[in-house]
């Protein structure tokens, strides 16, 4: 592991795109309960932060209720604190998550859907919590991996386990908990922020033989829920083509024996518990020193881990098993408890905000704990959100304190999943397709679109709009929809003349163009009239042509702010509401492009998609099925066709010029692309 640099306070400040001063800023303001009115206090008054995040760790802890674990310093820390029964994160992915937690965004703002993206440049403007700390008056630190950074070492070829006749220290943990109890004495006097990673139990699990020495082949089970869920869809289905590339691990198609999984278990156990040691030195440091009733303690991991649930093994799945994760939050003066509030890991930022008596950041998107620290059985969150991406589309999933329920693409494109944790606590039978539970699945479906906003508790969620103040109806007929839409559109370059309509220039900056379009497009479907569904929008088919426009407008100036991406969300969202006059490949996006690109359709018609990739030389080099479709636009990112630039055999193909062929049972058509490298 790495050790960051220490950051000293400094004068940055938070920045705001001009636009978004004009108070018709789009998204979700910080919500805040009124429960603990606070003033910010004077630095020697204030708490420090001790924040540690672990890597890949799942709720298997003592604390949770696993007597198998042997986790004694973590457990502690949770008989003083507040442990989290009902934790959960936003991506079960290391990277994701993180600048998640960090920046207290969602996957879907942070644009962060896999481990290489960074959200320095996905977000600019977001302030990560170190730096808020800092600009906030504390000295802050970080020790480990807090922020994703890739991998410095290929495990390839090596066993997937070890046993080590080492000491603590000569692994990466030990290295860095070592390094921060000797922070700690240094900065004893100051007011700090110190944000400390460990890797263990992320693979492989190599560790100290003493802690192998904890457990043995049969201290544990084989997962009770070994098999794919009955009736789920076959996109839900996660791949360990990842997880093969250790020596001890079959290749192919091979299953993962019995035994080796026990002894992979066994092995994810003892590297558990060698990092609860590592926790336990940095939590016994703040003590000697006099620290701990001074200093706010979270404790999480990033995600949860699959070993072996559901035929699968790590992470990257919509899961109990993968989402959910271990969090414990420690405040001084607190009452310990256990609370099965739901929570959410973007929640950590407020939170930590409102302990330390801070004003938090108005673009955050979590909610603050401190009342259920207060207050365990607060009423709280009715549901948690995860979002996972795969070969470009977009899937969500929302947990209540009940159910699971699961789109697997745009609108349940590729399935769906329901599963009543009453029943099914192990999530073996997928019921979406069942009778009994229709009415359940509309009602849970409703709100899973509805957004992470919708499950909020009532104290929190944003008031509503007076019915009679809706800026972004341009012509008063009591609906955002198409018509406001294309009267900007109709103005765009104006502006420096008097308008017929001042509500044209949205957002007051004398100038008509997309960004005035975008705030409208962000409100499309709400009404002044009580009886109207909020979804509400009357698009034709000659409406196509000006959607593409504006889409295209907006993706060139994109910077990537809120306005942009709610705005261009909503205008893709359009598609979705219109029947096509006509079949059509459109050109595919981006083009050139390196390695992946999407390629829209329009289908007149119900009808079986398939396409195909050629070469110059007319070889098919793959073939994307994409099976039945309904008749509509498949023209975003989430409803396009998607190619990751491989061939057939998995391998990346040439630069060059390629084609792309959309057949179905009543056209052919062919299109021209060309992959620069």
């Amino acid at each position: 592991m790495q050790e960051d640099s220490q950051r000293k306070a400094s004068s940055r400040f938070m920045t705001r795109r001009h636009f978004l001063n004009t108070g018709l800023k789009i998204g979700a303001a910080a919500f805040t309960t009124g429960l603990l009115p606070r003033l910010k206090a004077q630095g020697e008054n204030r708490y420090n932060v001790l924040f540690m995040i672990v890597d890949d760790l799942r709720p298997m802890l003592g604390c949770y209720g696993i007597d198998e674990m042997h986790t004694p310093n973590i457990d502690r820390l949770a008989e003083r604190g507040t442990l989290f029964n009902r934790a959960y994160c936003q991506y079960p992915l290391c990277n994701p998550s993180r600048a998640s937690i960090l920046t207290g965004l969602r996957p879907e703002t942070t644009n962060v859907h896999n481990n290489s993206a960074d959200y320095k440049y996905t977000v600019p403007d977001a302030m990560d919590i170190p730096q808020y700390f800092m600009e906030q008056g504390y000295n802050t630190y970080t020790i480990g991996k807090i922020k994703h950074y890739p991998a410095t070492t290929s495990y390839a070829g090596k066993p997937s386990w070890l046993a080590l006749d080492v000491s603590d220290d000569e692994l990466d943990d030990g290295i860095n908990a070592k390094k921060t109890e000797d922070l700690l004495i240094e900065i004893k006097d100051e007011l700090f922020f110190l944000a400390v990673g460990f890797d263990k139990p992320h693979l492989p699990f190599y560790a100290p033989q003493r802690y192998y020495d904890l457990y043995h082949e049969d201290t544990f089970n084989l997962p009770t829920t070994s098999a794919y869920p009955q009736h789920a869809p076959d996109y839900a289905e996660n791949s360990i083509e990842w997880f093969r590339i250790y020596q001890d691990i079959p290749s192919g198609d091979v299953p993962i024996s019995n035994e080796k999984t026990l002894e992979l278990i066994r092995a994810y156990a003892a590297s558990t518990s060698y990092m609860d040691a590592q926790v336990g030195r940095v939590l016994r440091q703040l003590d000697d020193l006099g620290l701990t009733e001074k200093t706010v303690i979270v404790f999480c991991g990033d995600h949860g881990f699959h070993l072996g649930e559901h035929g699968t093994w790590r992470k990257n799945t919509l899961y109990e098993i993968a989402a959910r994760s271990p969090l414990i939050i420690s405040v001084p003066e607190q009452q310990p408890s256990q609370t099965d509030a739901i929570a959410e890991l973007v929640d950590i930022y407020p939170t930590l905000c409102d302990a330390c008596e801070l004003p938090i950041p108005t673009q955050l998107e979590g909610l603050s704990l401190i009342p259920v620290i207060e207050k365990p059985n607060v009423s709280w969150k009715t549901g948690a959100i995860s979002f996972l991406r795969r070969a470009g589309s977009k899937s969500y999933s929302l947990r209540t304190n009940r159910y699971r329920y699961t789109e697997w693409g745009p609108r349940g494109k590729f399935g769906y999943e329901l599963y009543d944790y009453t029943v099914d606590p192990n999530e073996t039978i997928n019921v979406a397709d069942f009778p009994e539970y229709s009415e359940l699945l509309e009602h849970l479906r409703q709100r899973l679109r509805s957004g992470w906003k919708n499950e909020m508790p009532n104290s929190a969620k944003n008031p509503p709009i007076p019915m009679s103040i809706i800026p972004w109806d341009i012509n008063n007929d009591g609906i955002v929809d198409i018509q406001d839409l294309i009267l900007v559109s109709n103005n765009f370059g104006t502006g420096t003349m008097p308008l017929e309509n001042d509500k044209i220039d949205v957002n007051k900056d004398g100038k008509i163009n997309i960004i005035d379009l975008l705030i409208i497009a962000a409100h499309l479907g709400e009404s002044t009239i009580a009886s109207a569904p909020p979804t509400i929008l009357s698009v034709l088919p000659e409406h196509v042509d000006s959607i593409s426009d504006w889409l295209i407008e907006a993706r060139k100036v994109d910077d990537s702010s809120e306005v942009f991406r709610d705005g261009i969300a909503k205008l893709e969202a359009l598609f979705d509401t219109i029947n096509p006059e006509k079949t059509v490949l459109l050109p595919n996006f981006p083009n050139p492009f390196n390695p992946e690109t999407w390629i829209p359709y329009d289908l007149a018609r119900d009808a079986k998609v398939d396409i195909k990739i050629y070469n110059l030389k007319g070889k098919t080099i793959r073939e994307l099925k994409i099976g039945f479709q309904n008749a509509g636009s498949y023209r975003s990112k989430e409803l396009a066709a998607y190619w990751d630039g491989r061939n057939s055999d998995g391998e990346l193909v040439a630069s060059g010029v390629y084609f792309y062929v959309l057949s179905t049972d009543h056209i052919k058509v062919t299109r021209k692309m060309t992959i620069r490298k």
